[in-house]
Order: structure tokens, then sequence, then C-alpha cells
């Protein structure tokens, strides 16, 4: 009896699958960018930022570097932000 090999689609991403690809961000006041699962912190310091279900930004105080942080946002304000090195991931 031959085998079959069934190809399956590559999963959807959900809340609880890792990241599938990252893009570099740049802290800007007036540019945002599509939402995101998470930031990385490259370089500790504060994170402003704006969640996707808000317009007000957050403010996250002292972020470790090396840290994940599990938020969804549109963009990260230059005003208030002092880490640096911070990735976008999706």
């Amino acid at each position: 009896m031959p085998s079959t090999i069934t190809i399956m689609p590559p999963p959807r991403p959900t809340d609880a699958a890792p990241a599938y690809t990252a893009l570099a961000v740049t802290p800007s006041d007036a540019v945002g960018f599509a939402a995101c699962r998470g930031l990385y912190v490259g370089a500790d310091g504060d994170i402003t930022a704006v969640m996707v279900g808000a317009q007000t930004p957050v403010l996250f105080a002292a972020a470790r570097a090396g840290t994940v942080l599990p938020i969804a946002v549109t963009q990260v304000l230059e005003t208030g932000t002092t880490a640096t090195d911070i990735v976008a991931l999706y």
C-alpha cells in the first residue's frame, strides 16, 4: 500500500504562537505601523506606545533590555521613549 503525504498549510499565528516576523522600530510622534503582537526591548529605558484598543499613549516605565512586552501596539512615540533597539514582533 503506497503511503501518502498530506501537505498542510502553515499554521495561522495565534496569541500563543511564536512571532513569525519582526521589524525594527524607529520611535516617531507622527508615524505608526501595523499592529504588532509584542515589542522586544534591546536596551533599558521607557517606552511610550499607543495600544491597539486606545488612542491615548501609555508609558511602560523602566523596560529592561532583553524583555519582550506582550503588548499589541500601533505606534511607539519618540516623546517619552528612552529605550533603544526596539523590535516589533508579528
